[in-house]
């Protein structure tokens, strides 16, 4: 086989709709391409959906920057605890790593938006510092499993 032919046979296709929602940190958060899914390893992506009036707690990546992409609606992040930042459909923002972070909606539309974390932490249980009380409603639930780097 090829080297063209051997890249060509390990890409892997998945749906959101075929991965579990994670609720821990609030909204619907369904973590798609990972090391565990697609054997990434140099970041992982994903979907986030907020109803109105949802919100996904304060958190900040010590090893990664974060990118969120807003599809449909339109959220508020507040990033570091003080700057305020409105992101609209067709917008991006980027969260630069080890900045505390936390995104709402407020409006009366859901939001649909796409995220990407990279580079990937050391261990997954590595990637994510929450820094306020987690949504009672999901404070049970496991951390997302991502998987580890190659």
């Amino acid at each position: 086989m090829s080297d063209a032919a051997e890249k060509l046979a390990v890409v892997t296709k998945v749906r959101a709709d075929d991965v579990a929602p994670n609720r821990r940190r609030g909204g619907d958060i369904r973590v798609v391409l990972s090391p565990k899914t697609v054997a990434s390893t140099s970041g992982f992506m994903g979907t986030l959906t907020l109803a109105p009036g949802e919100f996904v707690a304060e958190h900040y990546h010590p090893y990664s920057e974060e990118f969120l992409f807003v599809v449909r609606g339109r959220l508020t992040a507040r990033i570091d605890g003080t700057q305020l930042v409105e992101v609209g459909a067709g917008e991006g923002l980027m969260v630069p790593k080890g900045l505390p972070h936390r995104v709402w909606n407020d409006g009366e539309e859901e939001v649909y938006a796409i995220f990407h974390l990279s580079p990937l932490a050391p261990r997954p249980e590595l990637g994510h510092v929450d820094t306020e009380p987690l949504p009672s409603s999901g404070a049970a639930e496991a951390l997302p499993d991502v998987g580890g780097p190659n």
